[in-house]
């Protein structure tokens, strides 16, 4: 008892702790919380009390906090924690938020505590407003900076209701503490759609777009600010502008909230003292979140919260923003490349040039050769790590080392590929040659089986933007196609990909975008050794030809008698996305069927040729749009011209009568040809 004493008053240093701990171990501490009665006269928990007191004191030792036995007492500290607290209490209540802390500090620790169901009891601490109720919202804080994932899963009933209270309170409040708890909130905030979900959830969005309306429609010192700006954009990132509700007070208070973003932009970047900009990398990123959402809010047009007026307003506000941006970028030190906040602003520029493509032309052109060699630098840094893989999960924001750059500008480089001189820069700093190894890459990591669903749907998306680059360099630079080695490692893992891409229906669109790309590079690539009869080569063309082929059904026709014309069922979720590339893929089998000797006999023996041939005898004319009839002729023509059994087996199947029935002019020429 007189150890006890002893800690209790402070006077204890670290090796004095540790010789105390040498002589009693855990042991003491352990029967102690586990007795029954104390001796007459003491108060009940005098037992409990002692125990803590010691476990307080070894917990200040960091190898002590992670020792298991320490651990298995949490249990007992989250009872202490539930138990009503008499004013005799408070000192254990203490010792146990000291002990929790420490745990929370360790390596382990955090894991431990919600899976022992700590976040329960410090959420009911909290509420119910007892002693030290404000350090089981600190220690609330710290686990979910910790294990916010986790945290969420296993107690979101019981964190709702410390949000419900948090958001109470910064809607009341009417003094500092409505900005010291916008610190707090964006912690309590998560990611998962459960805010809009739950109606408890929605109520707590509704109070805190009451309460920032209150703080942003204020005069705001800088300290202020900045704070507000940090929990909207948090509530962005977790809800978009879903908490912002429709109607005039929504669209003005939408409005205010880029604006104040922009400005605030401005002011950092355009700023020339690097100190300055230094202190304030973390309210300028939540703003490029806050501008993220402006440039979607601009360009929405189902239900939008603007109207058109605010919309010009507010690109011609988030144009000089960007502006800011380019410009900071531009002064960016080679030692400064891998500073998260240059990924951040990389990344909020990739989003305006994906949509905005007519502005800030001239500065962007002259910012492309350093976009290209920040993305080099960073994409070859993750390369270099153990595994792809690893170097993908890795770049997931939030992380330390941010790898992937490229995937942010993909959409932007496909507009500016289609432009001359934005494509002659990209392609003069070596851009081409970098795309093929992301597209390498990317493909890597599709194929992967332990790739994890969400970034499954980032990386298909980033390979159909790769192949709507590449379609632009093969339509308006050929000669790059043909001369750079580069392509031709591509086209050879294009022959490779499609034919594992095409059985997997929910691959259509990126299988879609692998054959017309693959078709339209065949065309220039004929002399190249991969196409020379290979098996690779005859597999694609196999899978091309599936493709193409299996696009079209004959329906039944509600409006006439008979059958029409129809897309698959297969395909008809994603018609609108592949309509273009699969008339593109048939004007691109139609070229390589003249350069490419093998191929009709690969076409005769999918048996293709019947297929047309009954589609088009089947239906109603009528129901056989224009587009689609020229579409089939230019394969038929350069078939029948190029393999006399091709002609014969079109001439076999009445193939004279349905081209003259669909004005197949060309056809009927090269069938009447001896």
């Amino acid at each position: 008892l007189q150890v006890t004493k002893a800690v209790r008053a402070g006077e204890v240093d670290a090796k004095t702790r540790r010789q105390i701990f040498d002589a009693i171990g855990f042991t003491l501490p352990a029967r102690l919380l586990s007795s029954g009665q104390p001796p007459a006269g003491c108060p009940p928990h005098t037992f409990r009390a002692l125990g803590l007191t010691l476990l307080a004191c070894f917990c200040t030792d960091p190898q002590l906090a992670a020792h298991s036995q320490l651990l298995s007492k949490i249990h007992t500290f989250n009872q202490v924690l539930l138990s009503p607290c008499d004013p005799d209490g408070a000192s254990m209540v203490d010792d146990v938020y000291q002990c929790l802390s420490a745990v929370l500090a360790t390596a382990r620790g955090p894991r431990e505590l919600v899976t022992r169901g700590t976040v329960s009891a410090l959420c009911q601490a909290y509420l119910s407003g007892t002693h030290g109720s404000d350090r089981a919202l600190a220690l609330l804080v710290g686990l979910l900076a910790a294990a916010e994932n986790k945290c969420w899963q296993r107690d979101a009933p019981q964190l709702l209701a410390v949000l419900g209270k948090l958001s109470d309170d910064f809607l009341k409040a009417e003094d500092m503490t409505k900005f010291e708890l916008c610190e707090v909130l964006p912690r309590f905030i998560p990611l998962s759609p459960l805010l809009t979900q739950d109606p408890q959830g929605s109520e707590c969005l509704g109070r805190l777009y009451k309460g920032l309306g209150d703080i942003l429609g204020s005069k705001l010192s800088q300290s202020q600010r900045d704070p507000a700006l940090k929990l909207a954009a948090s509530l962005v990132q977790a809800c978009g502008a879903e908490w912002i509700p429709a109607g005039s007070a929504g669209s003005k208070f939408l409005a205010l909230l880029v604006n104040l973003a922009c400005v605030e932009v401005r002011l950092t970047l355009e700023e020339p003292d690097p100190v300055e900009v230094e202190g304030k990398k973390e309210v300028v990123t939540a703003c490029y979140v806050l501008m993220e959402m402006g440039i979607q809010e601009c360009l929405r047009e189902e239900n939008p919260l603007l109207d058109e007026g605010q919309k010009m307003q507010l690109m011609r506000i988030m144009e000089e923003a960007f502006g800011a941006v380019i410009f900071h970028l531009r002064q960016v030190k080679q030692e400064e490349l891998q500073d998260p906040f240059i990924f951040a602003s990389v990344r909020v520029l990739g989003a305006w040039m994906a949509e905005e493509t007519s502005s800030l032309k001239q500065e962007i052109c002259e910012l492309l050769p350093w976009l290209v060699h920040y993305t080099r630098k960073l994409f070859q840094e993750g390369s270099s790590a153990p595994s792809l893989l690893q170097a993908e999960l890795v770049s997931t924001e939030g992380s330390a080392l941010p790898l992937d750059a490229l995937r942010f500008l993909l959409p932007g480089f496909c507009h500016l590929t289609a432009e001359d001189r934005p494509r002659d820069i990209l392609i003069s700093e070596g851009a081409p040659a970098l795309l093929c190894e992301y597209f390498l890459q990317q493909w890597e990591v599709l194929s992967s089986e332990s790739t994890a669903p969400e970034l499954l749907t980032s990386t298909e998306m980033s390979l159909q933007t790769l192949c709507g680059i590449f379609l632009n360099l093969v339509v308006t630079a050929p000669d790059l196609v043909r001369q750079d080695k580069t392509f031709s490692s591509l086209m050879e893992v294009l022959l490779k990909s499609l034919p594992v891409l095409l059985p997997q229906e929910h691959h259509l669109v990126l299988a879609a975008n692998v054959t017309t790309l693959g078709l339209m590079m065949s065309r220039i690539l004929t002399g190249s050794a991969a196409l020379q009869r290979t098996h690779s080569a005859k597999e694609f063309f196999r899978a091309a030809i599936r493709f193409l082929s299996q696009a079209h059904t004959a329906e039944a026709d509600p409006s006439r008698d008979g059958l029409a014309v129809a897309v698959s069922p297969a395909y008809r979720s994603a018609w609108d996305d592949i309509r273009e590339l699969w008339f593109l893929g048939m004007q691109a089998l139609a070229g390589c069927i003249p350069l490419l000797p093998w191929l009709p006999r690969t076409v005769l023996r999918a048996r293709w040729l019947e297929g047309i041939s009954e589609l088009l005898s089947r239906v109603a004319p009528a129901s056989v749009d224009f587009e689609l009839i020229a579409a089939f002729q230019a394969v038929l023509v350069e078939l029948a011209r190029a393999s006399e059994p091709c002609r014969d087996v079109i001439l076999s199947h009445h193939g004279s009568e349905w081209a003259n029935l669909y004005g197949m002019a060309a056809l009927e020429q090269c069938l009447g040809r001896q």
